[in-house]
């Protein structure tokens, strides 16, 4: 028997776990939450029950897990109450709209021992765990620095159809690079202190359009990370990776390169080169130049499987609360450095 999630939240990636759900070996659709009218139309194509409330679901048809897909400023309160009810529960990111109210929901998931999962759906990529996997290897040596891109362009719709996308807290730190934390924090480990400088040259809106960010990470690894959603330039995960069918890609671009003191990975073409004796490295050696085999499967449909054994009990959840918590400090720290111009330390 298939394990029944409900999705809460019809918007854009609710419809995307929605689609996930339906093309599962092992989960099921449940039920939609969502009191919007459009959502009507959702539940009838999925020919599932429409509550408008996940108290409603709770009395009249519970699972046995459900998606967050809601609001960032529902985040906090819905998960307090579902995991009172004892439900397993998935929570898109980012898991609160400040970090003061994630340790909120932290602390609550540890006081319970309960089941929660972090929506960073790159955590399940393939591309990434490959690209972990040769970092912790050892081949490269001892990591020294990562250079990354978030660079795109957002067109002016975007912004027309969520005009709460052009104030503070709808730029691209907390949209987009709270992605790329989680995948630095994958490849490099801890970030402890971050510098930026931010723009918004280019739209004149009050939140950033384009930033420039420092990082230094627990290992004494340091990282350059330019991110834009003005800049016509496709070295985003987004359009490298070929993931996510709804963009474009293009083979020969990375968003990042991890520098060890051995040779360097570009991640996701995983070109590969290093030195192949340790006492011959030096820029005027020639490196051994390969490729990493990867494979690609679609990371939104990987997670929900994760959800499922989550839910029955199989595994941990690869993404913890305390995961999306400080994947949110890093966002906020990068905010308040571009604010102040100071180093802000974690």
């Amino acid at each position: 028997m298939k394990t029944r999630i409900a999705i809460a939240g019809a918007g854009y990636i609710g419809l995307a776990h929605i689609e996930a759900l339906r093309q599962s070996l092992t989960c099921s659709l449940a039920a939609i939450v969502d009191p919007s009218p459009a959502a009507g139309k959702a539940a009838a194509a999925a020919e599932v029950p429409l509550f408008p409330s996940i108290d409603e679901l709770l009395r009249k048809a519970p699972p046995d897990g459900i998606v967050l897909a809601t609001p960032n400023q529902l985040h906090v309160p819905q998960a307090l109450q579902c995991i009172e009810a004892e439900l397993a529960t998935f929570v898109e990111k980012p898991i609160a709209p400040t970090a003061t109210e994630g340790e909120r929901l932290v602390r609550a998931v540890e006081r319970k021992h309960a089941r929660v999962l972090i929506g960073h759906h790159r955590a399940h990529s393939p591309i990434l765990a490959k690209a972990k996997e040769v970092v912790d290897s050892g081949v490269l040596g001892r990591v020294v620095a990562v250079i990354g891109s978030a660079t795109f362009f957002k067109p002016d719709h975007y912004f027309d159809d969520g005009p709460w996308r052009k104030e503070p807290g709808g730029g691209p730190i907390l949209i987009n690079m709270i992605h790329e934390v989680h995948n630095l924090r994958m490849l490099c480990g801890e970030i402890v202190a971050v510098q930026a400088i931010a723009s918004h040259a280019v739209r004149n809106f009050p939140v950033e359009d384009t930033v420039a960010i420092n990082l230094q990470f627990a290992n004494g690894a340091l990282g350059s990370f330019m991110l834009s959603d003005t800049a016509a330039c496709p070295r985003s995960w987004e359009q490298t990776s070929q993931e996510n069918k709804a963009y474009p890609t293009y083979d020969d671009e990375d968003c990042y390169v991890i520098a060890g003191t051995n040779g360097s990975l570009s991640v996701p073409t995983m070109r590969l080169k290093t030195y192949a004796r340790p006492e011959d490295r030096s820029w005027w050696k020639p490196f051994q130049v390969g490729r990493v085999e990867i494979t690609r499967e679609d990371p939104i449909a990987l997670q929900m499987e994760h959800f499922g054994a989550v839910v029955r009990g199989e595994a941990q959840p690869v993404v913890s609360a305390a995961d999306g918590l400080a994947n949110l400090r890093v966002t906020e720290a990068i905010t308040e450095a571009a604010r102040t111009g100071a180093i802000v330390r974690l």
